[in-house]
């Protein structure tokens, strides 16, 4: 994702300026999948997918894919910042909704180009021990075959893309999602995804701030550019609330020239913004079912949503 000035990682440099980067609030709660004792957590983070650059994927063998980027650090990150070693692969996250749809962020998959020149990565975690390199099975990597429905409005700042994949995926549970009404207010939340590109990060401990705006609510979630698309999740259901899109500047920099997180107050800054799930009306009215009935490869797109910039 973008802020609304300079760019933070190049990693990002294909995304859309209408969204901003994220921030820590108070305590930066971000672990490792493994780390996380919370057994619900690691379930859904199962069904959430890192979307690579084609290019950072290589494989000499046809079960088995390579995944190659700079750290942080190589990034102008401070060596001192948490995770500055790891890997930054991914430019947004994703997450599986039924066994061959997938939804993240709208600004995240903006045309077929896009589509066809990204993939998506499960299991982009880290292990108990760290690495630069990571190998996947090509069993855990998937294409987008086309965008269903898309929405990027500066107006009403919907940003959304439901995309369905090169063929369903067998081994994980599409998550559950709001089907109508809202969040609560104050709901305890929890979030999934992969900030500045790192691999897979949880990060609980947030809540809903403002949730008066029909499209969209805030919360205190420690995230960065590369959660874009993440499911946000109610911290005790497991339940999808919405989709993380936009926030305050990630990083800012220090004296030495390098940078460090951004922190505020749990209550300070503008909040990071949560598109609500319930936008996507081809979910809502039930289009995955449509989708797996589908028997002509070749169809056009049922719906697509041109972006109102």
């Amino acid at each position: 994702m973008f802020k609304l000035g300079t760019i933070i990682l190049t990693i990002l440099l294909s995304m859309s300026a209408f969204s901003k980067n994220k921030v820590v609030y108070g305590i930066d709660n971000r672990v490792e999948v493994y780390q996380t004792e919370n057994t619900l957590y690691s379930d859904l983070a199962k069904s959430t997918a890192a979307m690579i650059d084609a290019k950072a994927l290589s494989s000499d063998d046809s079960n088995v894919y390579t995944i190659t980027g700079g750290t942080l650090e190589s990034r102008g990150i401070c060596k001192e910042a948490r995770f500055s070693n790891q890997i930054t692969a991914a430019s947004c996250s994703g997450f599986l909704v039924a066994p061959n749809l997938l939804v993240t962020a709208g600004h995240c998959i903006t045309s077929q180009y896009d589509c066809e020149n990204q993939k998506w990565v499960f299991d982009y975690k880290q292990n108990e021990e760290e690495a630069i390199e990571f190998t996947v099975p090509a069993t855990d990597v998937y294409s987008c075959k086309r965008i269903i429905q898309r929405a990027l409005d500066r107006g009403s700042r919907d940003d959304f893309a439901l995309i369905e994949l090169d063929r369903e995926v067998l081994d994980r549970t599409p998550l559950e999602y709001r089907k109508d009404g809202k969040v609560l207010d104050n709901a305890p939340l929890v979030v999934i995804g992969h900030p500045s590109g790192l691999p897979t990060k949880v990060a609980d401990g947030a809540n809903v701030r403002d949730n008066l705006d029909e499209v969209f609510f805030s919360a205190n979630l420690d995230t960065f550019g590369g959660n874009s698309g993440s499911a946000v999740f109610n911290a005790e259901t497991g339940l999808v609330e919405g989709i993380l899109v936009r926030g305050e500047q990630d990083y800012v920099y220090t004296s030495r020239g390098c940078r460090v997180p951004k922190v505020c107050t749990e209550e300070g800054c503008m909040g990071e913004h949560v598109t609500r799930i319930t936008n996507i009306s081809s979910l809502m009215e039930g289009l995955q079912a449509e989708v797996e009935e589908t028997t002509t490869p070749s169809e056009p797109s049922l719906h697509e949503f041109q972006p109102a910039i």
